[in-house]
């Protein structure tokens, strides 16, 4: 569902921009409110979300699904944990609707997928491993690598049930944005796909802001 934030930029606490193959990896405290935006239009920014204080418990797919009887996020939508806790719930939403089950971008899957010379291509599980690798602190390790949202990408379920990846829906200044319901590590892969149209073969970069609870 279409809908439009009242926050304006200028009031953010944070306010960076996450280049295409980069990642971003930080907290967002409870009452906080996170945005993304597709700056160039068609870009999928692969996304992780861990409880701060125990990343143990971290964003699921199937409890988030079941919450909402529905298969793509938008306005409305509760991020669910793998302990059934509301981790973020999405507030505003300019895109229309965002993927959660299409996964993310690996080696091993650009050689099955696309052809075997593209197996070492970068790929989104390179950039959360490296993530993880550069903050030893937070305890992570690949095993904590589950379920993501791929914010902006456009993955339809096809009529026997299979998945495709199609062009997105997104365009130029889109974003969405979420509350956190509590303190919430966020890990984000800036997608740098280049074999599939979720990036219109062009990936580019995004914002993210956060602003203090209101």
């Amino acid at each position: 569902m279409i809908t439009e934030s009242q926050r304006q930029p200028q009031t953010a606490v944070t306010r960076l921009t996450i280049d295409s193959g980069d990642y971003y990896l930080g907290l967002v405290k409870e009452g906080q409110t996170l945005r993304l935006v597709d700056l160039e239009g068609n870009q999928a920014a692969d996304t992780l979300f861990y409880n701060a204080n125990d990343p143990s418990e971290r964003y699921s797919l199937s409890d988030t699904l079941l919450a909402q009887q529905a298969l793509y996020l938008t306005t409305g939508s509760r991020l669910m944990s793998n302990l059934q806790h509301e981790m973020l719930v999405i507030v505003a939403d300019t895109c229309g609707r965002h993927d959660t089950l299409g996964g993310a971008c690996a080696t091993e899957s650009n050689g099955v997928r696309y052809d075997l010379e593209k197996r070492c291509m970068h790929a989104c599980r390179d950039s959360w491993m490296l993530a993880i690798n550069e903050h030893p602190q937070l305890g992570l390790s690949k095993r904590d690598i589950g379920h993501n949202i791929n914010f902006f990408m456009n993955v339809p379920v096809t009529p026997d049930g299979g998945l495709s990846f199609a062009d997105g829906i997104s365009a130029p200044g889109k974003y969405v944005e979420m509350t956190a319901k509590m303190d919430v590590l966020v890990l984000i892969s800036n997608c740098p796909q280049l074999n599939n149209p979720c990036n219109g073969y062009n990936p580019t970069p995004i914002e993210l802001l956060v602003w203090d609870a209101s």
